[in-house]
């Protein structure tokens, strides 16, 4: 394997990235996998991100067989694996990061602009053979989205590996509310802490110098020299054009891609993967859906089959039969189980999907779920910062599958000017036991089974976007309450997979915060301290003032306001 390392890479503002190349031995030209992105190419898995990497090595010692693991780096492939397969792995570092120089602004035009020309310039390499895919999780993924919609031409094929796409639906403002919590932990964490010419990042131990470069900033020229994405985000109530030059536009998606989708990623990682399923124009396009923490599959040996499979059907020519394959690749969840039925699919949603309603009752002493629609009105009401209320189904009769997105038709009412709405979708096991149905989310070992958020305000749907199970939110425009008046409210609550036994209960959560649970006596988390929510938290104080947001709220039901969930049902 043939390693340059800081190789430059000139963009056309005059601009230098820095790369690490891995590549094949001898004259041969061979495809690229590349990534791009602002984590520090010369920050090792291992030491950068030590509690991770002593998870996943010590949960699978046998991982990646074959390799030193010696050369990876946080969500990227590993060189030694894919080297050998015939494929040389690039990795960037974005402008401002690690040892290129520049403003750092994540997701921005200008990063998108330098990916498309780091793509070109691979292409025309003499080991090139001008095929390049694209491989990589999270903001490996995101920023996949991104370039595929400016359509560089030697762009062939890629993997967004659980990679949001809207930048405003799908991570800044879930609903209209800002999401913080996660940016306010992860920007400090692992983009400043490797900015270029911070004196405080690890040391690249490849190259025997700081990961962030040479060059040294004081604090000062450092925060002068990037974006502040929380407050970006705040100044931004609305959707428009900042949010959509930092998005996905799926009419230009063109590319072959296999969209890769975490079940439990509430908050970050599915919801980019299924829409661009169904949204991209892309003519070539998978989906897969698998559970687990984010960096676990993508490193198992079923995900990494699928990925070269994948990519050597499309950079390499290979006569594998992936254009057979069915669209649809999932891997169904179960009640405490860790065993996954793998199933193919020929679309998604699922066909034979029966969207069926089951109604919010809200009886005084237990609210219900009935699948009967209720004629007589009830209401019942919570406080919107402490309390919640939690409508409960009878033991289902059969066993069911629920597999799709969910939305939520909510009638409420408010003592305030705004109300902020968290949904959790919820299933218990029969009593005396009644345990949860939770999961190993991509992040929070306990995940619900699904989530949504909607700002009242924020309530004007798209009527040439919004489907029956996936309402959407045209965000152009605040619609302040009149308290005490009803309000029809539609909710899109993300994707879920589940099947439930007969005897089990379903559960729909109402409440104006965060769903949390109280801290569980496991070590919840190496990274994050998280509650069922993980670090997707909504507590921005600017954003939910007590002044607007601190009240009562009020849950109509039955009669001429049935509230209802939307469940996705697969009938076989």
């Amino acid at each position: 394997m043939i390693i340059d390392r800081d190789v430059p890479i000139p963009m056309d503002d005059g601009n230098i990235l820095r790369a690490d190349i891995f590549r094949p031995d001898g004259t041969t030209t061979h495809p690229i996998i590349m990534t791009l992105g602002p984590y520090g190419k010369g920050v090792p898995y291992r030491d950068g991100y030590k509690p991770q990497w002593e998870w996943l090595t010590s949960t699978y010692p046998d991982i990646l067989p074959g390799s030193s693991r010696e050369y990876m780096t946080w969500e990227t492939v590993d060189p030694e694996t894919w080297v050998p397969w015939g494929y040389v792995c690039i990795r960037v570092d974005s402008r401002g990061a690690g040892r290129s120089g520049g403003y750092l602004d994540i997701f921005s035009p200008r990063e998108v602009k330098d990916y498309y020309e780091a793509i070109e310039w691979a292409a025309v390499q003499p080991w090139s053979s001008g095929k390049v895919g694209l491989n990589g999780i999270s903001y490996y993924a995101i920023n996949q989205w991104l370039v595929a919609s400016l359509q560089p031409p030697h762009l062939t094929a890629m993997i967004p590996w659980e990679g949001a796409a809207d930048a405003y639906r799908d991570f800044a403002r879930h609903g209209g509310i800002e999401s913080n919590g996660f940016l306010d932990a992860w920007y400090p964490r692992q983009v400043v802490s490797v900015q270029h010419g911070n004196a405080k990042s690890v040391m690249d131990p490849w190259m025997k110098e700081r990961s962030s470069g040479p060059e040294t900033l004081d604090e000062a020229a450092l925060k002068s020299n990037r974006s502040d994405p929380v407050l970006d985000i705040l100044k931004r109530p609305l959707d428009g054009e900042w949010y959509r030059a930092r998005s996905a536009d799926w009419s230009k998606v063109t590319v072959p891609f296999l969209s890769a989708a975490n079940w439990a990623g509430f908050g970050l990682h599915p919801r980019g993967n299924f829409e661009a399923f169904t949204q991209a124009a892309s003519k070539q396009k998978w989906l897969e859906c698998h559970p687990g923490r984010h960096e676990e599959w993508f490193y198992l040996e079923q995900g990494i089959a699928l990925q070269k499979r994948f990519l050597d059907f499309f950079l390499k020519g290979v006569d594998n039969g992936w254009d057979q394959e069915p669209p649809v690749l999932m891997h169904t969840r179960r009640p405490f189980s860790d065993e996954w039925v793998v199933r193919k699919e020929e679309s998604w949603p699922l066909p034979g999907t029966d969207w069926t309603e089951i109604y919010l009752h809200a009886k005084l002493d237990a609210p219900e779920l009935r699948w009967a629609k209720p004629t007589e009105s009830s209401s019942t009401s919570y406080h919107t910062i402490n309390s919640a209320v939690t409508f409960s189904s009878p033991p289902l009769e059969h066993e069911m599958e629920l597999t799709g997105p969910l939305m939520a038709k909510i009638f409420a009412s408010s003592s305030t000017q705004d109300l902020d709405l968290f949904l959790t979708v919820q299933a218990f096991s029969p009593a005396p036991k009644h345990r949860e149905v939770e999961f190993q989310g991509t992040v929070d070992p306990h995940t619900p089974l699904a989530q949504g958020w909607l700002r009242a305000s924020h309530r004007k749907l798209d009527g040439s976007k919004s489907l029956r199970h996936r309402p959407y939110h045209s965000h152009d425009e605040i619609q302040l309450l009149e308290p005490g008046t009803v309000y029809e409210l539609d909710v899109e609550i993300w994707p879920t997979n589940i099947h439930l036994p007969k005897g089990y209960t379903i559960a729909l959560q109402v409440s104006g915060r965060d769903f949390e649970r109280p801290l569980p006596p496991d070590k919840p988390n190496e990274a994050w301290t998280a509650r069922g929510s993980g670090p997707w938290l909504h507590t921005h104080p600017e954003d939910r003032t007590r002044e607007v947001f601190d009240g009562q709220a009020t849950i109509h039901t039955g009669g001429s306001t049935c509230s209802y969930l939307l469940l996705p049902v697969v009938r076989r």
